[in-house]
This record gives structure tokens, sequence and C-alpha cells, in this order.
């Protein structure tokens, strides 16, 4: 029985051990998650209004406090999440598709924008404007059924780098926004995208590289149809604009697949405008947020002059609309994830 007795004692001694090691590591873990929940973010007045209105947004005693229901953020996501420079991501996908197909497509020798892309004249490709870039998207979906296109996008994301970093498109990510979607989804929060790209080249890849599902990007689409296919039900793309989710397409795309005002908002560009106004016009706590791309050297410096991402009324208006400012240069520490030291 005293054996009996000593063997139990011993177990129970480990046990104990082991619970109070557990328990320190959960203490640790907390401390460092929770001491400073956007590490990549400068110590300044940006990430201080940040962390201030989501501490007033989920405290009950605060007079701000939200609902977890109505906790509602929506990003942009070329320039805002991830980059757009020299050109926008999805159009390098179609570009170097268009190039993969053409011998399957012997007209786009002699049409344009095909033929100046062909030519490797990007200049003679902007001349079309809008309708030769969309014209350039249509035909990267077209014909191809759902799940085509998905494997198509992610094969080119295994193989295709940046011109001007040499990484992966997918590994262009902005970690202090990465950083930031943790934070405010760790705090009752649902993170969106609202983007003027297209929504199923972005739900390929977005739960992977910042935890949202399909089901929350909203986005550019063009039409699709239903059919059977040798007994297999398919959704085939058509070449057929849907919806443009951009400017005032944003609060649009919000309402009819949301169904509440966010009470957070980001973008980068003019043509988050409207979804930044729409925003913080509602009642109650509010906050918009612009990302000014002013780092030429880790990223691009670029706003009212560029063709791409042009940010000039956003400027203009954000003191008066009370939008935050983010300055990449001096309130990032890093720019991509695998620039962390």
């Amino acid at each position: 029985m005293k054996y009996n007795i000593i063997v139990f004692s011993f177990f129970i001694s480990l046990l104990v051990i082991s619970c109070q090691q557990e328990h320190s590591k959960l203490t640790n873990t907390n401390e460092t998650t929770f001491s400073d929940p956007l590490p990549s973010w400068n110590d300044n007045l940006t990430k201080q209004s940040i962390i201030g209105f989501v501490t007033k947004t989920i405290s009950k005693s605060s007079s701000d406090f939200v609902n977890e229901a109505d906790r509602i953020a929506v990003f942009d996501n070329d320039g805002t999440l991830w980059g757009e420079q020299p050109m926008y991501f999805q159009l390098a996908y179609a570009i170097d598709y268009i190039k993969k197909e053409v011998p399957n497509h012997p007209e786009w020798k002699t049409k344009e924008p095909f033929k100046s892309l062909l030519a490797g004249d990007l200049n003679g490709v902007m001349k079309g404007g809008e309708k030769a870039l969309l014209e350039m998207l249509m035909v990267s979906h077209a014909g191809m059924s759902a799940e085509e296109f998905e494997q198509s996008v992610s094969e080119w994301l295994e193989t295709a780098t940046h011109p001007k970093t040499g990484k992966p498109y997918n590994q262009m990510i902005y970690q202090p926004m990465v950083e930031l979607l943790e934070y405010l989804r760790a705090n009752g929060y649902k993170t969106f995208i609202v983007s003027g790209g297209g929504i199923d080249f972005m739900r390929v890849w977005t739960e992977k590289a910042y935890g949202i599902p399909p089901y929350q990007v909203i986005g550019s689409s063009i039409k699709s149809k239903y059919e059977v296919i040798d007994g297999i039900p398919v959704i085939t793309k058509l070449p057929e604009i849907n919806f443009i989710d951009d400017k005032e397409g944003k609060p649009i795309g919000i309402y009819q697949n949301i169904g509440k005002r966010p009470i957070f908002a980001s973008g980068n560009s003019d043509g988050d405008y409207e979804m930044l106004e729409y925003t913080i016009k509602g009642s109650g706590p509010r906050f918009g947020m612009i990302i000014h791309h002013t780092d030429s050297i880790r990223e691009y410096a670029y706003d009212r002059n560029s063709p791409i991402g042009r940010l000039s009324k956003g400027l203009d208006d954000a003191e008066k609309n009370n939008w935050l400012v983010v300055d990449m240069e001096s309130d990032w520490k890093v720019i991509y994830p695998f620039d962390l030291k």
C-alpha cells in the first residue's frame, strides 16, 4: 500500500509540474500576442489611432462599444493588402495566359489589344484604355469551368514572379496589413475584401494569404452559366461583364453581399473613395484609412499622377473626412512577410 501511495504521489507531482509548464507557456504566448498586436507597425500616432479605435469598440464600458455582429471591416485588395505596381497582378496573369494560348487563337495576332501585347508594346495595350484591359481579363476567364480557372490561377502563382522583387506574387502581400486583419478578427471583427479585382481570381488564394475565406470576398465578375456536361453540373464562364466592383460599385457590392454598413474601411486609391465615404457616414464610431505609397526604396512611391492606384481626391479630402493616412515609409517597419528579421 505504501508503494502504491508513493507511485500515485509521483504521478500527481508530474501532472502538477506539467500543468505549471503549460500554464507558463500559455502565459508567455499571450504576453507575446497581446503586448503588441501590430509588431510590424512603428510605434507612433498611426498605430495608436488604430488600436485606440478597436479598443473602444470592443469595451463594453465604452460609449463607443459596438456589438460583435456589427463589427464589419472592409479592405480593398490591390495596393491595400498586396502590391499593384508596375501593373495589376491579375493583368500580369492575363498577359501570361494570352501568350500561352496564342497558338489556339491566331486571330489575336492581328487584333488589338492582343497584337500590341504579343509585340511587347504595353504602351500600345494601355492606349486601349479600360475596354482593352477588360477584354484581356475576359479572355483569360471565358470558356473555362470554375475549377479549370482555379487551377490555372494556382499554377500561375506557383511559377510567376514579380519583375522588381523576384518574389512570387502571393508573397507580395503587406505584412502590416496581414497583422491588422488578424488583430481585428481576434477582437470579433469580420473582415471582407471589397476590390475592383476579379472575384474568382482572388478567391483562389485569399484565405491562405489573409485568412479571408472565399465567401467574404467581393470583387468584379464576368457572367457565368450553369450546364450539365457528361452528367456533371458545371459553372462555365462567359465573355461578358457582370459587375464592376470599383468606385460607386463598392458600396453597392457591400450592400448586396454583406447587408450591413461597415464601421472600418481601408483603401489606397480614389477608386476606394466611395467605399470610405459610405463607411464613415454611418452612425456611431467609424474608421476610414488610406494606404499612401510613399516608399520608393522598399516598394513604390506614387499617388496623384499614377495610372495605377491613382490617389488625389482621397488625399485632398482625407483631413476633412477624418480618414487616417498611413505613410508606408514612416509607419511600417517592414513591407512583405519575408522581410521580417
